[in-house]
């Protein structure tokens, strides 16, 4: 399988094939607007009139498995984020990442691709102590552990980096730089 088999839902419902973004550079979110990482949607967005015009595209999947930081509908989601923040990335349907119910490019993500730990500053700690509390072997599983996780994919559909939440932007930045 790759990156192009798969469909997901636009936030009128009607569907969007991934093959529509070949060889385009991905960076695929799942977001929330209630998070302590929602300010991240004004560097996302930074990012994203930076580097659309090179082939990047930013597709956001607002996700309300975390703590139930995106309660709204789709279209409360997508007013808050357009005005709040003014991003201009594609944003689907709420879906989820985890669990029975996670969409199968998520399920596929998440199955190749490695959790590979929280930086060690205050909020990496504070992370590692809440999941710990949840999930006991949340180290050893790669499913995605919280909003704002962000994956990368090169023009080829390859899944080349995942980043963690409180991961730099400044180093998801450098690099959507190298692989475009």
């Amino acid at each position: 399988m790759s990156i192009y088999d798969f469909s997901v839902k636009a936030q009128d419902g009607s569907e969007v094939s991934l093959s529509d973004y070949k060889g385009k550079v991905l960076l695929i979110v799942n977001t929330a607007t209630g998070c302590g990482f929602t300010p991240q949607y004004s560097e996302l967005q930074a990012i994203y009139e930076a580097f659309n015009k090179d082939g990047l595209e930013i597709l956001d999947f607002p996700c309300n498995q975390f703590g139930d930081q995106a309660p709204g509908s789709d279209d409360e989601i997508h007013s808050f984020c357009t005005g709040r923040f003014g991003i201009t990335f594609p944003q689907f349907a709420k879906i989820d990442v985890n669990g029975e119910q996670a969409i199968p490019l998520y399920q596929w993500l998440a199955e190749n691709s490695t959790f590979e730990g929280f930086d060690k500053n205050p909020t990496g700690l504070m992370m590692t102590q809440m999941l710990k509390k949840m999930d006991k072997d949340f180290k050893n599983n790669s499913s995605v552990k919280w909003n704002f996780t962000k994956f990368l994919v090169d023009r080829e559909g390859n899944l080349v980096a995942r980043f963690e939440p409180m991961t730099s932007l400044k180093k998801v930045k450098a690099k959507i730089e190298e692989i475009l």
